[in-house]
């Protein structure tokens, strides 16, 4: 009977396209099927010796224990090798297939609940409890874990939108050499600066993937951990970049399109729920103060070059 599950996992994690099936995928689904079909099976029987009645809840509640912390490490790893292999840049859109190993992990947890609880007598209390939390605390980790995950690959898109930032620093060739074309071609034609591309990809990138996992996670809770780590994290890597500039003077472009970026990520994650402790950091505060004296000094020495992009609150801001 045991060996009969397992081995029905085994093969239907093998051949696992993880479509979205009810609550979680077709493996998951029909695991959970089972289990709570056999347990109900034996309950109905309604064993006359007590004792041997206790017995068999309890090797019934140890299997799909069992059952189910195997079922929770193979989503685990499916999700890090599926993510593994998604983009890093602005193009990347979570798949469905990482939205519905995300619910495997939410059900494995409302089952365990159920399939994992044992009501057989208070001489096995003691030894279950720590059992049974064994199983909580997989599947917490799990999450955790896969939350995490998440969050590192979103921001290493940023990181990559930074990177290509970075060629405008003061003192670089790159930059030298752009402000060298510009002011040489400018005498005689007017020269489009570079344009907000890179900001609105990156801001269309971050929506897109949040309105992704609000329509295909079933759990609010992960969904709110999940925003509050990628808006800290982003916001971040924002500020070691900074930091990394302390002595240098922000180029046009770098400051335009970072105050887009940290004004719309903002707007953004405080919409989504994000709360305000969360919103308005330390991290938040010192970026804020940074690119508000890089405007002002930016003001002055490029004649109103920001084009209305600025730090200050407006409500008449586009989206």
């Amino acid at each position: 009977m045991e060996s009969s599950i397992a081995q029905s996992i085994h093969r239907g994690f093998e051949q696992e396209t993880w479509q979205p099936v009810n609550n979680g995928s077709a493996t998951s689904e029909d695991l959970f099927w089972k289990l709570d079909a056999l347990q109900m099976f034996v309950f109905d029987l309604h064993w006359p010796e007590q004792e041997f009645a206790h017995h068999l809840e309890q090797r019934l509640k140890l299997m799909a224990s069992d059952m189910i912390e195997a079922c929770v490490k193979r989503t685990r790893t499916a999700f890090e090798a599926k993510l593994q292999k998604a983009s890093k840049t602005t193009e990347l859109r979570v798949p469905a297939s990482v939205c519905t190993m995300f619910n495997v992990l939410v059900d494995a947890k409302k089952q365990s609940t159920k399939l994992c609880a044992l009501d057989g007598g208070q001489e096995f209390g003691s030894q279950w409890q720590q059992y049974h939390s064994k199983i909580d605390d997989l599947i917490d980790n799990a999450v955790k874990e896969i939350i995490s995950l998440l969050v590192s690959k979103f921001v290493s898109v940023l990181e990559g939108v930074l990177s290509k930032l970075s060629r405008y620093d003061e003192g670089t060739f790159f930059s030298s050499i752009l402000s060298f074309t510009v002011k040489a071609a400018a005498k005689y034609v007017d020269v489009p600066k570079p344009g907000m591309d890179l900001a609105d990809t990156y801001i269309m990138f971050v929506r897109q993937n949040q309105d992704i996992l609000r329509e295909k996670v079933n759990e609010e809770m992960y969904i709110e951990k999940l925003f509050d780590q990628w808006y800290s994290s982003s916001m971040k890597v924002i500020c070691v970049w900074l930091a990394d500039r302390l002595d240098l003077q922000l180029h046009i472009y770098q400051l335009k399109t970072l105050i887009k970026i940290v004004k719309k990520t903002y707007r953004d994650f405080r919409l989504q729920g994000v709360l305000e402790g969360t919103l308005n950091s330390k991290t938040y505060d010192t970026l804020h103060r940074r690119l508000t004296v890089e405007e002002a000094t930016a003001s002055v020495s490029e004649g109103g070059g920001l084009q209305g992009i600025t730090m200050k609150d407006s409500d008449e801001e586009e989206g």
